[in-house]
């Protein structure tokens, strides 16, 4: 059965849990206002896309191809990353709710997070070498094992990292972000 190819086509205000995203290969697609909420996602192909303003909460995303994809604006509430394909994995997110979501042992070098809400998201053993944390709510987040030699934390809030179970030399931090790396060692800044 030949795969479906879907190429320079926009996708707006569309609810995909009442009609069936086709299987396939989406190339240089635009998804604007869509609902794709608890939407199986397996083994979809995403390359060169765009997601605006949409809500993918939920989603199933195993063995699902991000390549080149960018977020803006969108629910991705408690999605597990580490669940899709993880060859060639290249994803930007601005403005966009990744809450309770989990990127366990990925490799997210070089990757950007602007303007995010990262809630309780788990990085537990993934290579952040070299990653952007701009202006990021981290509340919650897990680090534990975690590379993040030369990621730029400088302006994300409310991490807590510890030294001692996650590798971050030459990782950029603000004075004012200072405090969550010293939280484990139950001290009072002022």
């Amino acid at each position: 059965m030949a795969k479906n190819y879907i190429e320079n086509e926009n996708f707006q205000g569309i609810n995909f849990s009442q009609e069936k995203l086709n299987d396939g290969d989406y190339e240089n697609c635009k998804f604007v206002n869509c609902l794709i909420s608890s939407v199986d996602l397996s083994d979809i192909n995403f390359i060169d896309c765009e997601f605006k303003n949409c809500d993918l909460s939920l989603a199933k995303i195993n063995n699902t191809t991000f390549r080149e994809t960018k977020f803006t604006g969108c629910k991705l509430l408690g999605l597990h990353f580490e669940d899709c394909n993880k060859f060639g994995l290249s994803v930007d997110f601005e403005s966009c709710q990744l809450n309770l979501s989990s990127f366990y042992q990925l490799n997210l070098r070089n990757f950007k997070f602007k303007d995010c809400s990262l809630l309780e998201v788990d990085f537990a053993d993934s290579n952040l070498t070299n990653l952007k944390f701009d202006n990021c709510d981290l509340s919650g987040a897990l680090f534990d094992n975690t590379i993040l030699d030369k990621a730029d934390l400088r302006n994300a809030y409310n991490y807590s990292i510890n030294p001692g179970n996650n590798k971050i030399d030459k990782a950029k931090f603000s004075m004012a972000g200072i405090r969550g790396l010293l939280d484990q060692y139950n001290i009072e800044i002022e």
